[in-house]
């Protein structure tokens, strides 16, 4: 996948979350695959990762009771292991590999499922209540207007879509807030790819998205 010139990036705030590990899962695939493009926020979240090497280096080193190390053990053992998101080297194909690793594969490999107006979505598993799945939209067709009841980060893979603040192309990707309500629409043409991930459940306006919501845990 080759990128042209992306012009909207993550900021500081979701960097340096991805650095320091506190993200949930679903926006740690969002911002690995968009880290994976984008040569920019990539030297930016190695400064961070600097930064943060730097302070632990610094930090003094305090005693350890007794049976420290048993109840850490333990406390790792009742802990469900999660897999880190990793940088990989860019592959042929239009997923790169970060996404590449929760798909199982490329597009090709994705299972679709309709969510209506043409849209389809396929919710990938990950830890945590944050969700995270890929869109494609029809070229020339409308997301329902909706707002946020907190953050929606989502990254285009293919194609291009408008809303009311911009125009987002592959590889750019969008910070959404509660303070957002917006109808992205996909640009004519090819189908618009987007990964999109979410900390809680969208707000629709119309009566129709609403009831399909809870079946399609938009």
């Amino acid at each position: 996948m080759t990128m042209k010139q992306i012009r909207h990036h993550l900021n500081d705030a979701l960097l340096i979350g991805y650095s320091a590990g506190t993200l949930p899962e679903a926006f740690n695939l969002v911002v690995a695959t968009h880290v994976s493009l984008c040569d920019e926020c990539r030297a930016r979240m190695h400064s961070f990762d600097a930064v943060g090497g730097a302070i632990v280096e610094g930090t003094q080193v305090a005693e350890l009771d007794e049976g420290s190390l048993a109840a850490t053990l333990a406390l790792i053992a009742d802990t469900a292991w999660q897999a880190p998101v990793m940088e990989h080297p860019a592959q042929p194909g239009l997923f790169p590999a970060p996404l590449r690793d929760y798909v199982g594969g490329d597009i090709d490999a994705v299972k679709w499922r309709r969510v209506g107006g043409g849209v389809s979505q396929a919710v990938l598993q990950t830890a945590g209540k944050s969700t995270v799945r890929l869109l494609r939209i029809p070229g020339g067709v409308a997301v329902p207007d909706h707002g946020h009841k907190g953050m929606e980060l989502t990254l285009v893979l293919q194609g291009a879509f408008r809303d009311e603040s911009d125009r987002f192309a592959a590889g750019d990707v969008e910070v959404a807030d509660d303070a957002m309500v917006h109808t992205p629409v996909a640009e004519p043409g090819e189908d618009c790819i987007c990964l999109a991930a979410t900390d809680s459940p969208l707000r629709f306006k119309g009566l129709l998205p609403r009831v399909a919501q809870s079946i399609m845990r938009i």
